[in-house]
């Protein structure tokens, strides 16, 4: 692909190494471009450690406010392809995202910890996603499920979603059978390696934090604060009295312990023609039973639930051969 003269030739990062060893974090925002709450937290913290409100102590703070400058820059969730997905250091750039990731891959790999910061479409509450329990299996080995659960907890949201590699998976090999989105499909799972699926392939660990829909004023507080407390947990910060609305992520009293709820993905539907449309308009979480009808297809059959559970991520602009909603169940996992 031929590279537009007009396209951003720069990654942003900003970077701060205390004087004393401690943890290497790494934290993203705008990924994707229309998803602006992360770029805006990670505003307000630079800001906050520029003034010496927010002070590192130990180990190694990046910050990457704008991860996808093009799509950023159109306030679209892709430039030119979606960079959240098959992330991988390319020999040979095929196109705007290929260079980023030449750029982010490296930088992943140099860190122990990721925080991603996104946002979402519809309606629905905040919610983090982990990965999978601690496994030696060829799709996703985990060794640090347990650092990962301790930071989803710290991050106040009380909802946690697990199962995304192994669902899209799932999608994948129901795509390659389907004769209508067979020339659409995504090539092999891991096309469903986006940054923290990377983080945990190079050894480390991180988690996707969804901060609310776009453009709702609190998703950027969610995000701050989320940045805020994953920086306490890892004792890599000491915070100055100039910062009240966050005092309890500073040096003083946790944030008070939050039930989670814990729900684990098991199956999406695509959307197979441009007439599919939903029952309903269905916000992700929304409750479901067994049998429910949640949209008709084109030709008027009904898509149900087979379980009681929840529905997650439904996108009514979902193109054909594209993930129209995803069905997720209660998990096991304790926090």
């Amino acid at each position: 692909m031929t590279r537009s003269t007009d396209h951003p030739t720069t990654l942003r990062v900003h970077q701060y190494l205390g004087l004393q060893p401690g943890p290497r974090l790494i934290v993203l925002g705008a990924v994707h471009g229309n998803e602006t709450c992360g770029t805006q937290a990670l505003h307000s913290v630079i800001e906050a450690l520029d003034r010496g409100h927010l002070t590192l102590l130990r180990g190694q703070l990046t910050l990457v406010p704008v991860t996808n400058p093009l799509a950023y820059r159109g306030h679209a969730r892709e430039g030119e392809r979606n960079l959240n997905r098959k992330l991988v250091p390319p020999a040979i750039p095929q196109d705007f995202e290929d260079r980023v990731a030449r750029v982010l891959c490296p930088l992943l790999q140099a860190h122990e910890v990721l925080l991603d910061l996104h946002s979402f479409h519809t309606a629905g509450a905040p919610f983090v996603m982990v990965g999978p329990h601690d496994n030696q299996g060829l799709l996703e080995p985990f060794a640090h499920a347990q650092a990962e659960a301790a930071l989803a907890a710290a991050l106040g949201p009380a909802l946690v979603v697990e199962g995304w590699l192994e669902t899209y998976a799932h999608g994948v090999e129901r795509r390659r059978a389907h004769p209508v989105t067979v020339a659409r499909a995504a090539p092999d799972p891991q096309f469903g390696v986006g940054t923290t699926e990377y983080m945990r392939a190079c050894g480390g660990y991180g988690v996707t934090l969804e901060c609310g829909q776009h453009g709702d004023p609190q998703a950027p507080v969610v995000a701050r604060l989320a940045v805020l407390r994953t920086l306490r947990l890892l004792g890599m910060v000491g915070m100055a009295e100039e910062m009240p609305e966050d005092g309890e992520v500073g040096g003083g009293a946790a944030p008070t312990p939050t039930p989670h709820t814990v729900m684990c993905l098991f199956d999406v539907i695509d959307c197979e023609h441009a007439g599919d449309h939903f029952s309903r308009e269905w916000a992700s979480f929304d409750p479901v039973r067994a049998g429910e009808v949640l949209g008709h297809r084109d030709d008027g059959r009904p898509v149900v639930s087979e379980v009681d559970g929840w529905i997650v991520f439904p996108n009514p602009r979902a193109q054909v051969g594209q993930e129209w909603f995803y069905l997720a169940r209660a998990s096991d996992r304790v926090l």
